[in-house]
């Protein structure tokens, strides 16, 4: 609002604060459960990712939903990938799903929030992939997490779209060029703090048709497992993103669709796609 950065809770506008869990979009309802009541943003003073959590307090402002616009809801010092994490993925890769999760990392400038447009390269590349997929959120510095820890580590969930230039990424044998361009890492539209990812059904359209439908149950590695495995490599601070890999039916983008991801229990993720010079 009036160009001012903050960080908010999403709340129905009767005053009483609820999650964004079962909401596709602002002020809709949800096969999980949202209701038709407009939303607002509770705005906070702080920075839930900051030296200070527990200093966070509300502001007492309230805005309209649809009258604020949505910046991703974290800048991360890294983005960590899971590649092939999801069997029928791989199998339309052309290989079987790896016995242990495949890593690879993308930059945060490649982040960007709902709305935000997807440049396609198209100097550089000839194809650019959708590949809708649940983030993890970690909410606290952390190293060598045991799986039955995990969660105590986790801040919550959000959509993303591991955008991919798939000709670049199959000419340079590894991942970096090809998923590391600007804004080739939406992520949003909020984070969801109370979600399960046990069993969430995920799905990406394309210009409304959908094009990947999957649950979180079928990942090959679950979210606990990720975390374990990833912070026995690399400390993971708050705000850095896990994303837990994508299911079948990738594919390619072209200027002007509109790709959206649609997590159940958190909501829907909107970009469109415009030409990068």
């Amino acid at each position: 609002m009036g160009g001012d950065v903050a960080y908010g809770v999403v709340e129905e506008d009767q005053g009483g604060g609820i999650s964004a869990a079962g909401l596709d979009s602002p002020g809709t309802s949800s096969a999980s459960g949202g209701t038709d009541r407009p939303l607002v943003i509770a705005e906070l003073r702080g920075h839930p990712f900051g030296t200070d959590p527990a200093g966070v307090q509300f502001t007492g402002r309230r805005f309209p939903l649809a009258d604020v616009r949505l910046l991703a809801p974290v800048l991360p010092s890294k983005v960590v990938a899971v590649g092939k994490n999801y069997a029928d993925h791989a199998q339309e890769m052309g290989s079987e799903a790896p016995a242990e999760p495949v890593l690879f990392l993308k930059p945060s400038t490649s982040v960007v929030g709902q709305g935000d447009a997807i440049a396609y390269p198209i100097k550089l590349t000839e194809r650019v992939d959708y590949e809708g997929e649940l983030a993890v959120i970690i909410g606290r510095l952390c190293r060598e997490v045991p799986m039955d820890r995990a969660q105590d580590v986790i801040f919550g969930y959000t959509c993303a779209n591991d955008v991919t230039a798939r000709d670049l990424q199959t000419r340079d044998g590894q991942w970096t060029r090809a998923k590391g361009f600007d804004t080739f890492c939406p992520i949003g539209p909020w984070i969801e703090t109370q979600a399960d990812p046990t069993d969430l059904a995920l799905t990406t359209s394309v210009n409304g048709e959908v094009k990947q439908h999957a649950r979180t149950s079928e990942m090959v590695h679950d979210v606990p497992t990720l975390i374990a495995f990833v912070s026995q490599v690399m400390t993971l601070l708050p705000g850095d993103v896990i994303l837990t890999g994508t299911p079948a039916g990738v594919g390619p983008l072209q200027h002007g669709d509109e790709v959206s991801v649609t997590i159940e229990s958190i909501g829907t993720l909107r970009n469109r796609v415009v030409i990068r010079d």
